[in-house]
């Protein structure tokens, strides 16, 4: 291929590289300039031109693109027309783009005038959707560069594909602990059904079984029996190892476990099973959210009979951070929402409960006692806008400016609690409704605790992830529960509703699957200072590990 600047005696079929006006006419770029549109330069002043000459070897860029298209395109997609050295690989059907990422990289490496782009490995994609698109850059490429391509393309299988979502029966075995609350359940049935309706199968059968590994194997046996070609398990608590109670269960139904865990979050505690040529998928605990996560990738190739190794699993890493996306994707068309958002770490806030009376005292504020010379609240305070916590909201109530001067240059929030004599659940109402709409959780600490730390608060923090089960954080030193208490915002407005001078206890009790409990090396988050004989305890004793 010649590209230079043609004298217009010679630039009669040269593909002219630029697009002109001339007249009141545009010879846009690419055209095979005719004798006619040789005259019409001259005719306009112009004596050369920017153009290409094809040589013997050269292929023009519309047959070469088509060329490339033609090979790369394989089962259920098809090429488009080329134009300008562009053509399109289109899905003709619903289902998982399936791309050879590896040999589509050695493509691209070739040589710069020849390239392909397309969508992600794995990606959801609808019929007449842009697959791949190559495009030949230069006008023309040589013939022996493009058979390289074809060549490497048509070894190994089809290097681009869409496989079909295959409707099927699905089997869901959900296991109860003693406390379970049937809404929970319920939930959780409702987004599977979901989930797997949207990749065209069904959920043909559900049980409600113990969290046992006899009740797993009996519901796994009756549910094969139902003809069912896939089979979801949601534990009522998340696997923590291949010999757990829901893998116990499996095996014992005669089947084998593919592989354990998947570096996708949230998704980590995925196990994956097969009885035969059946399925088994142990989900995680973000399972019962219906945002993207690792579940979703595992059912969306099982859905296209794609199988999965190992391997497959533990590749998934490079764009498994799916944190804050907020819905499974779709086959365009469906009624779910888009994708947004970005991955994020959780932003919480944290309410200090200040508007007691501490009757317990006597007629002593302990919140204004000083303790190493600063108010007890003071040092709460501090340890809270020492962590990540972000905003501090300060409730007051009894001796509501006293306990501000108390705090006085600190960059916290005050909030005035006219109900403070009725107890703590006015108090936690009026911290809830001072945190900002844009939160994910809130610390309730309380302000008699003065032994507190900004990393006591930040291990609780760290711990904090409502897809893994872990939407209420408890502070544990030698098995006994302290505070403060971490909650995720979706109990917040449940957390309203309580009346009285009672705090998280009911709630925590109420959603004990969704409960973490995080280990504390010293005994500060017990050390609630109550009493006068608490006080002076406190003072012999700072923080005992």
């Amino acid at each position: 291929m010649i590209f230079d600047s043609f004298h217009l005696d010679d630039a009669e079929g040269l593909i002219l590289a630029h697009s002109l006006r001339v007249g009141d006419r545009m010879m846009k770029k690419g055209r095979l300039l005719s004798a006619e549109d040789v005259a019409a330069l001259k005719q306009s002043g112009l004596h050369a031109v920017t153009g290409i000459r094809l040589e013997a070897e050269d292929v023009a860029e519309d047959e070469a693109a088509s060329a490339v298209a033609e090979v790369l395109a394989g089962p259920g997609t098809a090429r488009s027309a080329a134009f300008t050295g562009r053509c399109n690989i289109v899905a003709t059907t619903s289902g998982l783009a399936v791309i050879d990422r590896e040999r589509l990289d050695r493509l691209n490496l070739v040589d710069e005038a020849i390239t392909v782009a397309s969508l992600p490995p794995y990606e959801i994609v609808a019929a007449r959707q842009v697959v791949a698109t190559v495009k030949i850059i230069p006008f023309a490429v040589r013939r022996s560069l493009l058979e390289t391509c074809q060549a490497l393309m048509g070894a190994g299988g089809p290097l681009l594909r869409v496989a079909e979502f295959q409707p099927m029966q699905v089997a869901l075995i959900l296991t109860e602990l003693p406390g379970t609350r049937p809404r929970i359940l319920d939930a959780t049935a409702q987004t599977m059904r979901a989930r797997v309706e949207a990749l065209g199968s069904s959920i043909t059968s559900e049980q409600r079984v113990p969290h046992d590994e006899g009740a797993v194997e009996r519901a796994i046996t009756k549910a094969l029996a139902t003809g069912c070609r896939m089979v979801l398990i949601s534990g009522a608590s998340a696997t923590v190892d291949r010999r757990d109670v829901v893998p116990s269960g499996i095996t014992r139904a005669g089947g084998e476990i593919v592989h354990f865990g998947m570096p996708v979050d949230p998704g980590n505690l995925l196990l994956l099973a097969r009885i035969g040529s059946i399925p088994v998928v142990d989900m995680p605990g973000c399972g019962r959210s219906a945002k993207l996560n690792g579940l979703d990738w595992v059912l969306q190739r099982l859905s296209a009979g794609i199988d999965i190794t190992p391997r497959d699993i533990m590749t998934m890493g490079a764009g498994g951070l799916l944190k804050d996306i907020s819905a499974c994707p779709a086959p365009q068309g469906s009624a779910s929402p888009p994708l947004e958002g970005l991955p994020h770490e959780a932003r919480i806030g944290a309410v200090i409960l200040a508007a007691g009376q501490s009757r317990r005292m006597g007629s002593v504020n302990k919140l204004l006692t000083l303790v190493d010379g600063r108010p007890m609240l003071r040092h709460v305070a501090e340890a809270a806008l020492g962590s990540k916590a972000w905003p501090v909201v300060v409730v007051t109530g009894h001796q509501s400016e006293e306990v501000r001067e108390a705090l006085e240059g600190l960059d916290v929030t005050f909030v005035y609690n006219r109900h403070f004599s009725t107890g703590m659940a006015s108090s936690l109402r009026c911290g809830l409704a001072a945190m900002p709409a844009d939160v994910d959780g809130a610390l309730i600490c309380l302000g008699d605790m003065p032994l507190l730390r900004p990393d006591h608060l930040d291990r609780l923090i760290a711990a904090f992830d409502p897809d893994e089960a872990r939407g209420i954080c408890i502070p544990v030193h030698r098995g006994k529960r302290g505070n403060p208490v971490l909650l995720d915002r979706v109990f917040f407005e449940e957390m309203s509703r309580l009346e009285g001078d009672v705090g998280a206890r009911g709630l925590i009790a109420a959603y004990t699957e969704t409960v973490c409990e995080v280990v504390m090396e010293d005994d500060a988050v017990l050390r609630d200072v109550d009493s006068p004989e608490a006080l002076a305890e406190l003072d012999l004793s700072r923080s005992e590990k």
